[in-house]
């Protein structure tokens, strides 16, 4: 048993010997497992909070792509006509819905612009702060009606402030002759700044109308609505002939270079705006035939690069926005003051080719969808902090009194398959759904500004 156990003790102390190690290295080896175990968990609680912030995210988005519901009838017929009136003049069509838009002596007048009594005043406290309405009329801290129509934004992160570029459409509505459309004598482009984009400050106007001639700058007497910035960049809004700057963004501005043609053929409805890479792009109506002197034509040859889109469907009022490397823009038809369908374009370079994927309105009710919730489209504003999620702005225009025209702020959801088939491709969509989503009475997310 002595000799047995004797043994034993002489092979486990050779093996003891040979298992032994440095001392730095079994403390290296203790340090790398203690710092994977530390990555290990900082990633997994990185994970955790990435994965409820998603999930507050969706919890606070989800009313914003929520459908909602609107009842609208036509009124009947005002008088009644005699049988033998309808048998000498025929039978009356009954009016439509644009012409009761149209109307201002309409029934349906309060629908379409509610009083002034309902108007959303950020300077009164009470359940309703913070909340759009779409249609109402929007007044600034000094109580005034804001007046930045066919407008775009600007956001100077340094400061968190965003600024609202519109023409100031504060003057009498007139007729040049009796088939012309109604106007308003240009009187400038006003400025509003917010911190929560709901709250605006009267920063003056920063582009003033003046009587010239030749009209290489905005002018007396016209009547345009100016481009709208595509990009968050510091050229904001720009007059309806010329490239205008301005440090700081309240104004007031000058004139860079004066490129773009005032020509009947190629005027209203341009949108200027530039891409990360600061290469400006210009986007702009034409009518028949373009102009002799096309506004390419005073860049440097090397920036001389333009292709026409969407060929032959009469689109106007671009709305431009980017969101994961694919550029969206929302237009208008053509219909004058009238309200009429959008349309929501898709590429993947601003050059093209753009394919159309339909109408992007959801909510309310057929004759809301057809109408663009009777309004036009002129900017889209992404939400910081609430990726694929942004801000439909428009105009509802009032012809009868341009001046009272209105401000329809709507979500845009981006996200998941197209509705409608495209027009060049077979198969299945490339494109992900957009969708302005229509509220009668909405607001943003608490603390929508601290999500990422």
């Amino acid at each position: 048993m002595k000799i047995k156990n004797r043994h034993r003790k002489s092979f486990a102390l050779r093996c003891c010997a040979t298992m032994r190690f440095p001392l730095p290295i079994m403390v290296c080896s203790m340090v790398g497992c203690i710092m994977i175990i530390h990555f290990y968990m900082v990633s997994h609680r990185t994970d955790v909070e990435k994965s409820q912030a998603r999930l507050r995210q969706i919890s606070a988005t989800r009313e914003l792509g929520q459908t909602e519901e609107e009842s609208f009838q036509l009124p009947p017929p005002r008088s009644r006509r005699s049988p033998r009136a309808i048998k000498r003049r025929g039978a009356r069509k009954p009016p439509t819905v644009i012409d009761e838009f149209l109307d201002d002596s309409s029934e349906l007048r309060s629908f379409f612009f509610p009083h002034r009594r309902t108007a959303v005043d950020p300077s009164k406290e009470g359940n309703d702060s913070m909340h759009f309405y779409p249609g109402r009329q929007w007044l600034d801290t000094e109580g005034n009606p804001i007046q930045a129509h066919g407008g775009g934004l600007l956001y100077v992160e340094s400061t968190g402030t965003y600024y609202w570029y519109g023409e100031n459409k504060d003057g009498p509505t007139y007729q040049a002759h009796r088939k012309a459309s109604a106007r308003v004598d240009i009187i400038g482009v006003n400025c509003y700044s917010s911190k929560d984009l709901w709250t605006w400050t009267n920063e003056g106007i920063v582009l003033s109308g003046k009587k010239q001639t030749p009209p290489t700058t905005s002018t007396k007497g016209t009547s345009s609505r100016g481009p709208r910035s595509s990009s968050m960049t510091e050229q904001g809004s720009t007059p309806p002939s010329a490239w205008r700057s301005a440090s700081p963004p309240r104004g007031p501005s000058s004139t860079s270079t004066a490129s773009v043609p005032t020509t009947a053929r190629a005027r209203h409805d341009r949108l200027q705006g530039r891409r990360r890479h600061r290469l400006p792009h210009l986007l702009l109506r034409r009518q028949q035939r373009a102009p002799r002197r096309a506004p390419h034509r005073r860049l440097p040859r090397r920036h001389r690069r333009h292709a026409p889109v969407l060929i032959g469907q009469r689109r106007e009022a671009p709305a431009v926005f980017k969101h994961r490397g694919t550029y969206y823009m929302i237009t208008s038809g053509c219909s004058g003051w009238a309200p009429n369908t959008a349309m929501v374009h898709a590429a993947e370079t601003m050059m093209g080719p753009w394919e159309t994927m339909g109408n992007p309105c959801a909510g309310g009710n057929k004759i809301f969808r057809a109408t663009t919730f009777f309004s036009q489209g002129s900017f889209v504003v992404p939400l910081r902090g609430l990726p694929g999620w942004f801000i439909f702005m428009a105009d509802r225009w009032n012809p009868s009194d341009l001046r009272d025209s209105r401000y329809v702020w709507l979500p845009v959801g981006v996200g998941g398959a197209a509705d409608e088939p495209l027009e060049y491709s077979f198969g299945f969509p490339l494109w992900s759904r957009v969708s302005v989503y229509w509220h009668s009475r909405w607001r943003l997310p608490e603390g929508w500004r601290g999500f990422r």
